[in-house]
């Protein structure tokens, strides 16, 4: 069981990092400049980019074989790794390191400090997208109405913390209607998260806390479904203690 201190699931970053695009306020539409093109180049189409999340560095794969990274701010290149095939994807692991994906079957760690390659996995085709996650663990829906709860720490105390519940059913006349769970989507700040279901209904879950916060209206079949969410519906509520008598 998880108690009302453990941390959050997914916690966000301690810090983002913001980019900004300078402009001239008093530019007219046709004096806008929205950029500048970096130095050094990609020789060939850029399959991805990405931005660090604590710094103006940017990571560029390309389908010349290589991934670049640059200081954005200062319009520098400050490094560049070649695989044997284009890459295809890539992202940052912190502001030392990055991790890339390419068709020649590999998926690399580089480390911008040293130089350094570590080959972390082949696959018998191309590898399209890599994504490293900062969080401790994720959800898993199904179509059996049921949310899993897993968690990358592979120790026994980690895997301990695993847990599954039901969810997305409906019971009438003794019978239960289990319908599929098709999405689920985490708060950025309070690590809660939202499912749907084909039942029509949007549940807001405490994850830490093992309980249901909030449901929304049930919505008709074919609907799009948007809302504005009040902070009380997807903040986690403090645990109630009582004092002994």
């Amino acid at each position: 069981m998880m108690g009302g201190g453990a941390p959050p699931l997914f916690p966000p970053p301690s810090q983002q990092h913001q980019h900004y695009l300078d402009m001239d306020a008093n530019a007219q539409p046709a004096q806008l400049v929205l950029g500048r093109e970096l130095a050094s180049p990609p020789a060939d189409g850029i399959s991805n980019l990405r931005f660090s999340n604590y710094s103006d560095h940017l990571l560029v794969s390309s389908w010349d074989a290589k991934v670049r990274l640059y200081d954005a701010s200062a319009n520098v290149l400050m490094g560049q790794f070649s695989h044997r095939a284009p890459v295809l994807d890539c992202c940052f692991h912190d502001d030392s390191s990055c991790f890339t994906a390419s068709a020649d079957h590999s998926v690399c760690r580089y480390d911008f400090n040293t130089g350094g390659e570590d080959t972390l996995g082949t696959h018998d085709a191309p590898v399209r997208c890599v994504e490293y996650s900062h969080a401790t663990g994720y959800a898993l829906s199904s179509v059996e109405g049921r949310i899993a709860m897993e968690f990358f720490d592979m120790s026994e105390a980690g895997q301990a913390k695993k847990y599954a519940f039901k969810c997305h059913r409906k019971s009438e006349a003794g019978r239960d209607t289990v319908y599929p769970v098709n999405a689920i989507a985490f708060h950025p700040i309070y690590g809660t998260f939202a499912t749907g279901g084909c039942d029509g209904y949007v549940n807001i879950w405490d994850g830490n806390n093992k309980k249901r916060l909030y449901q929304y209206s049930r919505h008709e079949p074919d609907a799009i479904f948007v809302r504005s969410v009040n902070e009380s519906e997807v903040k986690p509520k403090p645990k109630a203690y009582t004092s002994a008598p």
